[in-house]
């Protein structure tokens, strides 16, 4: 019979324990790796918004600006 080992758990109590604890820190890994996801993705919907606003922005001047449309002729030949 081989001896125990040492730092395992040798009652049923101790490995339940062990594996709340365990499953108590991924828990808590999750959560914060599910927070930083969140802010994350605000920040980004954050920039594109702003993006979107200056993009709009910019057309609307480009259309102010822009020389006015000739009116099309109409053909002659009818027909």
């Amino acid at each position: 019979m081989n001896p125990p080992k040492k730092g395992v758990p040798r009652t049923a109590n101790a490995v339940l324990q062990a594996s709340e604890r365990r499953s108590a820190q991924v828990k808590l890994q999750i959560s914060a790796e599910s927070a930083a996801n969140d802010a994350k993705t605000t920040r980004l919907r954050a920039l594109r918004l702003a993006k979107e606003a200056l993009d709009a922005e910019a057309a609307r001047l480009a259309a102010l600006n822009a020389p006015p449309l000739r009116a099309k002729k109409r053909s002659k030949n009818r027909g």
